[in-house]
């Protein structure tokens, strides 16, 4: 709290609060990511807008027909999604942007809600182990050991749903090679033949 407070009065034209969720509750694929960026999301108030994840993740989105219009790094930009919703595991920018389990704990009834909020969802894509593993214990998976996170793997879970695995879209990343723009595609094929366009 104090750190946001910290940022308010540091730059007061940014977010600095809470990330709302981006996209219908009627879609079919929920995308989680792990927090907000500082000079992503933390600033402009929509998930993965701003940083360079976003980047990927909505040319991806535009490209596999999950969104519609210009991505321009801007809320205002008039990009909206079809049959996909975004949020965050952890919904505040953490400081030095690692989310500690207590600020998981403290967000979890926020992710909880927006699943039991999604009566059309059949995907659920974790961005990341950290999401990955918030999406388990949201969902009360047991035991989590027989759902490792695995970039490319698509689990199906007792709750009925599909959960997709692949590395963050961050730019450590991609600048590093662990993650391509054909292995964030890859992805999104298999999702694409689950959810029919």
């Amino acid at each position: 709290m104090a750190f946001r407070r910290e940022l308010q009065g540091k730059y007061p034209d940014w977010n600095n609060a809470p990330v709302r969720s981006f996209g219908s509750i009627d879609a079919g694929l929920l995308i989680v990511g792990l927090a907000p960026g500082m000079k992503g999301a933390n600033r402009t108030g929509r998930p993965f807008t701003g940083d360079y994840a976003g980047e990927l993740l909505y040319s991806t989105l535009l490209a596999f027909g999950f969104a519609q219009g210009t991505y321009k790094a801007d809320p205002n930009d008039g990009l909206h999604l079809v049959d996909a919703r975004i949020c965050n595991a952890v919904r505040c920018l953490p400081p030095e942007n690692k989310p500690l389990p207590v600020e998981f704990t403290a967000c979890r009834p926020f992710l909880q809600a927006e699943l039991s909020v999604m009566p059309n969802v059949k995907v659920l894509l974790a961005l990341g182990k950290g999401a990955h593993d918030q999406i388990l214990r949201a969902l009360t998976v047991r035991p989590a050991a027989s759902y490792p996170f695995i970039h490319g793997r698509l689990h199906q879970l007792p709750t009925g749903l599909h959960l997709a695995d692949s590395y963050h879209c961050s730019r450590y990343n991609t600048n590093t090679g662990r993650l391509t723009t054909e292995m964030f595609h890859d992805v999104f094929r298999t999702i694409r033949g689950i959810l029919a366009p």
